[in-house]
């Protein structure tokens, strides 16, 4: 064999070895670090811009829960991932890191829900994810999680699934009765003409607007229809004090005339009582 065909086969060999290094890399990174396959990294990308509001409504879509306001399950799953998303944005992840802790959350809520894993199974296979995320598969790569990162995502963990991990086996294992909330109502439409007309319509115009009509108008509409008639106002009480002159009463009021009647009264009976009195005693002297 010539130098040169020797030369080819190890370059050939070379870059063999080369394609083998990087795709055994590759794998070990998909496996050690894998990412969430819903979304890809460009769509977190846009979601990092979104509000919550928005970023839950994107949810609803990714994941087909169409039905998460009448459904707990689906409520509940909505609330875990866009939390565990929201909390991911807050900590300012990168791509790379927030699809690989999506990718955690479904696995271990896979693991309760397909599985039926005990709790402590799967915080043994969260152990082996989270120390996974520490290893590099060479010096010059760096590893996704530092220490502290990687602490923060055990608490976060552990308060949102660990802590409440007997409800979410609970929701996955019992079946829940769909009930159909709702009541049906008849309303029949009556025809008006079938009815007597409201007061209202039936009532009077002129009775209806004196009832209607505040008592200053109705006093000024009095006024108005004097004046039409030609009678002045006050010239029904200039009359009456001039009858009270002519009658000699001016100057009195009505309490003063009832004043002057009631002495009148008493006076009156006295006089009578007395000439009884004196009647009934020449009587009694005649019979005697």
């Amino acid at each position: 064999m010539s130098a040169k065909a020797k030369q080819s086969n190890k370059s050939a060999d070379k870059n063999a070895n080369d394609r083998n290094d990087v795709a055994s890399k590759e794998n070990y990174a998909e496996k050690a670090n894998p990412q969430w396959k819903l979304i890809s990294h460009e769509q977190i990308n846009t979601l990092l811009d979104l509000t919550v509001e928005q970023v839950q409504f994107q949810f609803e879509e990714i994941l087909g829960l169409k039905n998460y306001q009448t459904c707990l399950k689906e409520a509940s799953l909505l609330d875990y991932f866009v939390s565990g998303f929201w909390w991911t944005r807050e900590m300012n992840y990168t791509c790379q890191q927030i699809s690989f802790i999506m990718a955690l959350l479904q696995l271990l809520l896979d693991n309760i829900s397909e599985k039926q894993m005990p709790f402590v199974d799967n915080l043994n296979e969260f152990a082996k994810m989270i120390s996974g995320t520490r290893q590099s598969p060479s010096p010059e790569v760096d590893s996704l999680f530092d220490a502290e990162q990687a602490m923060s995502i055990t608490d976060y963990l552990k308060c949102s699934l660990f802590q409440n991990y007997q409800l979410y086996e609970f929701l996955f294992s019992q079946p829940r009765e769909e009930l159909l909330l709702g009541k049906k109502r008849t309303i029949e439409v009556i025809s008006s003409a079938d009815f007597v007309a409201p007061l209202e319509e039936g009532m009077n115009t002129d009775d209806y607007l004196h009832y209607m009509t505040p008592v200053e108008q109705q006093e000024e509409g009095q006024r108005t229809s004097q004046e039409e008639d030609g009678e002045v106002p006050g010239e029904t009480a200039l009359e009456q004090e001039k009858e009270n002159k002519a009658t000699g009463l001016e100057g009195y009021n009505v309490q003063d005339v009832k004043d002057v009647l009631g002495d009148l009264t008493k006076e009156m009976l006295g006089t009578l009582q007395v000439g009884f009195h004196d009647e009934s005693e020449s009587f009694k002297a005649v019979v005697v």
